[in-house]
């Protein structure tokens, strides 16, 4: 993923973008920003690495944390709605999984769960089992993986 290009076509169709990173840290909005003149389209980034940090800052409902913890795409759901919601921005990407070490036999080391929220669509939702690669890989993954759904995303907001 050329991350210039996606920023360009965000410019050129007056979309602006927000991330809502949790076992990522920032790493998506890092390499958004990392590009001079990202300003014109990243409105921001949130990292939420806490159950309590996604429900203050995203919205993410107690009763969903609970019922399906943090790692599931509903989680990614409401963290990529609230990001639009709590921002300027009217294309959002979430992530949320164990980068490991670690796991467990229902959450394995290496599940990440990814949203994809756009103004006036539907939020599309995806769980990827990049296994177990090491913190470091699996946290590199999913990066270069939400930046392709945030073209993907940006495709699907053109043909609006």
């Amino acid at each position: 993923m050329n991350v210039t290009d996606l920023l360009d076509r965000a410019k050129v169709q007056g979309v602006m973008i927000a991330t809502a990173e949790s076992c990522t840290g920032g790493m998506v909005a890092a390499a958004l920003t990392d590009i001079p003149g990202s300003s014109a389209v990243v409105d921001r980034g949130f990292v939420t690495y806490t159950n309590t940090a996604k429900q203050q800052m995203l919205g993410v409902q107690v009763g969903t944390l609970d019922a399906h913890g943090a790692v599931s795409e509903q989680v990614a759901r409401e963290m990529a709605e609230g990001a639009l919601e709590h921002s300027e921005a009217q294309l959002a990407v979430s992530i949320t999984g164990i980068a490991g070490p670690g796991g467990s036999e229902f959450k394995p080391e290496g599940r990440v769960c990814f949203g994809l929220a756009a103004s006036g669509t539907p939020t599309h939702v995806e769980t990827i089992e990049f296994g177990a690669l090491g913190r470091d890989k699996v946290r590199v993954a999913a990066r270069d993986h939400a930046l392709n759904l945030l073209s993907t995303g940006l495709f699907t907001l053109a043909q609006k």
